[in-house]
């Protein structure tokens, strides 16, 4: 759908792109289950070749690195129109999530000898990547709290730790770690990122976690990974050493676009086929189930939700593209939960048109709500977004919540530490 933000160059891509998916892709999406998944590879990697054969490899990537320059409002369109094939399009066309990320990442801020050995090869699409920064023991929403450490030795740094839902780290090249290399220092300088090899020794995968059941393989897998005694060159750290919080802020703005974007292009495909089952489903003879009005409710409800989410998404991607990140981190906030919800509804409505067929992998919306119901948890829970955005707003009306919690911390800290002396001083 063109917007506002359709630019002239844009357009004829999202076209073609779409084109593509409607015809090599939505076909290969009946009885799709995660667990298939290798199966489809081989028939996937050919359609990669088809892609790149046209020139739509690399959308997301300048010109320079053989993309089209597209700034991130037009490739978060672009995004959208690949999302329409939920477990395809993104793979094929080379831009799925974490290696989009992990590019972003790399392109920005790596050394020229990390971009020559991992940024280059995963830009062609020769190797996959992984992100491994949640940790089991740590609530995932707080990436400052967290035991993996990287231990410096010389020329490299020793590994220790336990990461999990380390997505796609089955079949992946490397591992960009978060691991904690400053443990006296503040605690948002404390952790840096590292690039790891998964094929350095005491790099194990030790499960791919099931998800509603599935445990999926390849890109969409989520892992469990150990680090054990992991050694690799002091030079694959990206920037430095206590520069991990503040790249992985950097990383997560533009990828919770990538994210909203590909949820309202699945909004899309869920509303499509909700408004096809309403049109041609006869409940009783010569009534069809869209003449129910809840069921038109739940058409009309879900159009409004898709098109006030696509325009907040690209505003919030165009003010990124023109002053930044950090100036835009509330509406960031406010696209991530805001977004999630609205599609996770407008699935919910359309795997409740279909009834029990909903709930079947002969239709493929079964499939969408296993993988996307984390789209509420992934980067950022709903709940600690709406917390900082309304922390952000009060502040400006004169009441700094998070500076009252720290004070508040602090002086809990400190009557902790008198009592501590007070009992040490009767022994």
């Amino acid at each position: 759908m063109d917007t506002i933000f359709t630019t002239e160059r844009v357009r004829p891509l999202l076209a073609r792109v779409r084109d593509f998916v409607e015809t090599d892709l939505i076909p290969l999406e009946v009885g799709f289950s995660h667990q298939n998944l290798g199966a489809l590879i081989p028939i996937l990697d050919q359609k990669r070749d088809a892609v790149k054969a046209a020139g739509l490899w690399g959308l997301a990537l300048s010109k320079a690195d053989g993309g089209h320059g597209l700034t991130l409002c037009e490739f978060g369109q672009i995004s959208e129109v690949l999302a329409y094939a939920p477990f395809f399009g993104h793979y094929v066309f080379g831009c799925q999530a974490p290696d989009i990320g992990n590019t972003e990442l790399l392109h920005n801020f790596a050394s020229p000898e990390l971009k020559e050995r991992y940024l280059k090869p995963l830009m062609a699409g020769e190797i996959r990547s992984c992100f491994s920064m949640t940790e089991p023991e740590f609530a995932g929403s707080n990436p400052t709290r967290m035991a993996t450490t990287a231990v410096r030795d010389g020329d490299e740094y020793v590994i220790n730790g336990r990461k999990w839902f380390t997505s796609s780290a089955d079949g992946a090249a490397f591992a960009v770690v978060m691991a904690v290399t400053n443990p006296d220092a503040a605690p948002h300088q404390r952790a840096s990122m590292i690039i790891v090899p998964t094929d350095t020794p005491g790099f194990v995968i030790e499960r791919n976690i099931p998800v509603f059941g599935e445990a999926g393989e390849g890109w969409f897998s989520h892992s469990e990974v150990t680090y054990t005694d992991c050694r690799v060159p002091v030079s694959n750290i990206i920037v430095g050493e206590g520069m991990g919080f503040k790249l992985a802020q950097e990383r997560l703005g533009p990828g919770r676009v990538h994210h909203c974007m590909r949820w309202i292009g699945n909004a899309e495909k869920a509303l499509d086929l909700l408004c096809k089952r309403a049109a041609s489903r006869e409940i009783e003879d010569g009534v069809m189930l869209g003449e129910k009005q809840f069921i038109q409710d739940f058409i009309a409800e879900s159009r409004a939700e898709i098109d006030a989410s696509r325009l907040y998404v690209l505003n919030t991607a165009h003010m990124i593209d023109t002053v930044g990140v950090g100036n835009v981190r509330d509406a960031v906030s406010g696209i991530k939960f805001y977004v999630a919800n609205a599609f996770l509804r407008v699935l919910d409505r359309a795997i409740q048109v279909h009834g029990a067929l909903g709930v079947t992998d002969d239709v493929v919306l079964s499939a969408m709500y296993r993988h996307e119901r984390g789209a509420r948890i992934w980067d950022g829970a709903d709940e600690v977004h709406k917390q900082n955005l309304a922390a952000s707003i009060l502040k400006k009306y004169g009441l700094d919540i998070k500076k009252k919690a720290k004070e508040l911390r602090q002086f809990r800290q400190m009557m902790a530490g008198e009592v501590v002396l007070e009992t040490a001083g009767k022994g």
